[in-house]
């Protein structure tokens, strides 16, 4: 009378069992996972070191046939595009776009926002229209100063906030500026953020940002940092140097200088509040950055002369109050960018450095604005 109960006691033990089992192999892929993303993470960091040294690291010899391959294939997709073959869209208004060679940041934000500023000073109704790195939405979409960074990406958040003009984001920028013109027909021009291989879109003036790294060792990806070859700066507008020091020869290229400059600080929490560099002198001063290159706000910071414990990140770092657990005992400082991402977070003391870009003129005198106006429509403004 009892074997039936005992079938079902057994049965169940199975059960639970099997259940255990599946939770574990779920719990064991879930580890897996995350192992594999942080080596993949430190891979990619230990890599981007390599690429920024002035020589090519014996370790990257092994990629150069891959690189050489991708020299090809980029060279293929120009041709098409120039011979028509692929399909670029052409807009209705002139666009402008700020990119650069190498993969990573290299200061565009800075000068996408100078140029917005500059452009609307002379009379233009400019509009910005961006990818969206670090967004999860890669849906053509409107950009406003409340949106939220973990859907629009944070640098086109940033340039709603800071600009004052149109922004846009999509993978497909030509579809983005045509939404962005849809609903802006008052815009007279376009910005795009990024965006120097993206051949689909139809432009007027090209823009080339280096920052201090330079193009690295010269090589193109993966064994080095280049999209393209050096040999693409010949067909640019301009070139502009971030940080103020040519690291590559711009050929016959006019070429600019460009500084960021900031050196009051803004409260994460309330943005109008603001404190000097005395005010943080003697505190715990923790910098945080995920920027294309970390070292170089850290170093703003040093030449104002603070003293602070530094934490790079990978650009476009999706934060965790977790993340910033080491700011616990002291003053967290970040970047403007970083900080559209923070402003949810429950932080103790955090502050964020506002910087503007300034823009030296070419050898000749020329102004980079000048030389933007004249490829815009021919003649050199007054």
């Amino acid at each position: 009378m009892n074997e039936k109960p005992l079938a079902t006691e057994t049965q169940r033990h199975r059960e639970k069992a099997k259940e255990r089992k599946s939770k574990e192999k779920v719990c064991f892929s879930l580890f897996s996972l995350c192992l594999c993303v942080s080596a993949a993470k430190g891979f990619k960091q230990s890599l981007s070191r390599l690429w920024f040294c002035e020589r090519l690291s014996p370790a990257l010899l092994p990629l150069l046939p891959f690189s050489w391959l991708f020299c090809a294939l980029a060279a293929l997709r120009r041709f098409f595009y120039r011979w028509k073959i692929l399909t670029a869209i052409e807009l209705p208004v002139p666009v402008v776009v700020v990119g650069n060679l190498t993969v990573g940041g290299s200061g565009k934000t800075p000068l996408v926002l100078w140029l917005a500023k500059r452009l609307v000073e002379r009379g233009y109704r400019p509009g910005i229209v961006s990818r969206g790195y670090g967004g999860g939405d890669s849906a053509i979409q409107a950009v406003s100063p409340d949106s939220d960074a973990a859907g629009v990406g944070d640098e086109p958040l940033l340039l709603a906030r800071a600009s004052g003009v149109p922004v846009f984001v999509g993978r497909d920028r030509a579809a983005a500026g045509a939404a962005l013109l849809a609903a802006h027909p008052e815009c007279d021009l376009l910005l795009s953020d990024d965006g120097l291989q993206h051949y689909r879109l139809k432009r007027r003036v090209e823009i080339a940002v280096f920052d201090r790294r330079g193009a690295g060792n010269g090589q193109l990806l993966p064994a080095g940092p280049l999209r393209e070859p050096l040999r693409r700066l010949a067909g640019v507008t301009a070139v502009v140097f971030h940080g103020g020091v040519a690291t590559v020869d711009p050929g016959g290229v006019p070429s600019f200088s460009m500084t960021l400059a900031g050196n009051v600080f803004e409260s994460l929490r309330d943005r109008q509040k603001t404190c000097s560099v005395a005010d943080l002198r003697g505190k715990t001063l923790h910098a945080m950055a995920g920027i294309g290159d970390p070292a170089r706000f850290f170093a703003q910071l040093g030449s104002l002369g603070l003293e602070f414990s530094s934490h790079p990140f990978p650009d476009h770092q999706p934060y965790r109050a977790e993340d910033l657990a080491f700011a616990r005992d002291g003053v967290l400082l970040m970047t403007a960018k970083d900080a559209v991402k923070c402003a949810r977070l429950a932080l103790s003391e955090a502050w964020v450095l506002p910087v503007e870009a300034h823009i030296g003129d070419a050898p000749d005198g020329t102004s980079l604005l000048d030389t933007i106006l004249e490829k815009l429509d021919g003649r050199a403004p007054a």
